[in-house]
């Protein structure tokens, strides 16, 4: 199938909903679902709603705003500042309690607007990494088009290109709980850390990479088209002065550079 089969099938299955409510991160995937979305649908018919959490850093719940505004669609903004037990104990399908929570809040919130069709922006890639999420998506009825339509992450940024959005090369981004190992018990403080850590990594100008938590150690991983970039002596030290000032003992580097899912590897670890 072509990549305009693709989009020609995601049209489809979206001119068959009578209204739409998206959930939205502001990232790549779901930037291009709310648009495509408004441009079938309508503005009358379609939200874009975003849980912020402390899950997620500011600034990517002001950078959703931005984009939502950009395409013209309604945009709801849903305040959840409590993390369930489930989650804070960490285990390996943390995902599936996260996303119940996330995704029935917001359901509730497309009922309470009139709409019944609630999407999310998985992508067919999705679907050959560890998602314990996507069961949870499964079991509350959220419908996922884009993977459906069978596009990839690849795919979705040239549509996305094509159509003007400024998400088509936008850096990857998973919540900052998937910086903290399975098992080890998540906390508001290690979250805040690693936002702090993360937004300071982007001020000085590294676009993909994690600062990955592991007690009090920071392990950062850089894009290895980036990583020469923090060959400077200078730099090295600003980095590991500021990331212990915010709370972190030790900082180190991973060598092989930043890889999408990398803590799932110790799932294998028996």
């Amino acid at each position: 199938m072509t990549l305009q089969d693709k989009y020609k099938k995601l049209k489809t299955t979206i001119k068959s909903y009578s209204r739409a409510a998206v959930a939205f991160s502001g990232g790549v995937d779901s930037s291009f679902l709310c648009r495509v979305c408004f441009d079938i649908l309508g503005s009358d018919d379609t939200a874009a709603i975003t849980v912020v959490s402390p899950l997620y850093p500011q600034s990517e719940i002001d950078y959703s705003c931005e984009i939502a505004s950009l395409i013209g669609i309604s945009h709801y903004l849903l305040y959840d500042n409590e993390i369930g037990t489930e989650i804070l104990q960490n285990p390996p399908d943390r995902c599936y309690y996260c996303k119940k929570i996330e995704f029935s809040n917001i359901k509730s919130k497309a009922t309470e607007l009139g709409i019944d069709t609630v999407l999310d922006g998985s992508n067919y890639d999705d679907l050959a990494d560890y998602r314990p999420g996507l069961h949870a998506l499964k079991e509350l009825g959220i419908l996922s088009p884009l993977r459906e339509a069978g596009l990839t992450k690849k795919e979705i940024r040239k549509l996305s290109r094509d159509s003007g959005l400024p998400t088509w090369n936008k850096p990857a981004f998973a919540c900052l709980a998937s910086r903290i190992p399975y098992r080890e018990i998540i906390t508001k403080e290690k979250l805040f850390r690693i936002e702090r850590s993360e937004e300071f990594l982007k001020k000085i100008g590294f676009i993909q990479f994690r600062v990955r938590s592991h007690g009090n150690l920071a392990r950062i991983e850089i894009s290895p088209y980036e990583r020469s970039k923090i060959f400077d002596l200078k730099k090295m030290d600003k980095i590991s002065s500021v990331l212990k000032s915010f709370g972190f003992t030790y900082v180190s580097l991973e060598l092989e550079g930043y890889k999408t899912g990398s803590m799932n590897r110790t799932l294998t670890i028996k």
